[in-house]
C-alpha cells in the first residue's frame, strides 16, 4: 500500500472513529397512555426518518422504552418529535425519561419496533376486550333487569287500572239489566 492509500485509510479509520464517539447510546423510557394504541409505530416512523439506528419495545410495567443511537442534539430532537408527534395521535404522554449510556450497543441500522412481545400484548389485549366484554354484558344485565322491573310495574299497573275499569262496566251492566 502507498503512503497516499495509507493516509486515505488512516482519515478514513478516523472519521469513523470520531463520529463513533459524538454517537452516544440512550435509553428513553415513555409512561403515560402509550401501549395499545399505536405509539410504537409512530416512534419507529420518528426514528426512520430522522435516520438513527435503535427500536422501540412494550415494557411489563405499561411504558415503552426504546434505545437509539446517536448524536446528543439529534436525540434530543427526536424525543421533542416523540412528544409533539404522540400528542398529535391523541397519545396521552406523562413523561419522557432520557439517559446517555455509559457503552455502545449494536442496534438495528433501521429504527424498527420489536416485535418480541406481540404475543404478550395480544394476550393482553384479549384480556383487555374480555374485561370490556364482561362488562358491558354486565352492564346489558342490569340494564335488561332494570327494564323487566319497569315494565312488570308498568303492567301491574295497567292490570290494577283494568281491574278497577271492569268493575265499573260490570256496575254499568247491572244498572241496565236491572232497568
Amino acid at each position: 500500500m502507498n503512503t497516499r492509500n495509507k493516509k486515505e485509510v488512516q482519515r478514513y479509520i478516523l472519521k469513523d472513529y470520531n463520529s463513533s464517539l459524538m454517537q452516544k447510546c440512550h435509553s428513553i423510557i415513555v409512561t403515560g397512555k402509550v401501549q395499545d394504541i399505536g405509539f410504537r409505530s409512530v416512534v419507529e416512523h420518528i426514528g426512520r426518518s430522522f435516520g438513527i439506528p435503535g427500536f422501540v419495545f412494550n415494557a411489563k410495567d405499561g411504558s415503552v422504552k426504546i434505545l437509539c443511537c446517536g448524536e446528543d442534539s439529534v436525540i434530543d430532537n427526536f424525543t421533542q418529535a416523540i412528544k409533539v408527534r404522540g400528542a398529535e395521535n391523541g397519545i396521552e404522554i406523562a413523561g419522557i425519561k432520557e439517559q446517555t449510556l455509559p457503552f455502545n450497543i449494536d442496534l438495528p441500522e433501521n429504527f424498527t419496533k420489536a416485535s418480541a412481545d406481540d404475543d404478550i400484548d395480544i394476550g393482553r389485549k384479549l384480556d383487555k376486550a374480555n374485561l370490556l366484554l364482561k362488562t358491558g354484558f354486565d352492564n346489558l344485565n342490569t340494564d335488561l333487569n332494570t327494564g323487566f322491573n319497569n315494565l312488570t310495574t308498568m303492567i301491574s299497573e295497567h292490570n290494577t287500572r283494568l281491574e278497577a275499569h271492569n268493575i265499573r262496566l260490570e256496575a254499568i251492566l247491572e244498572k241496565l239489566v236491572n232497568k
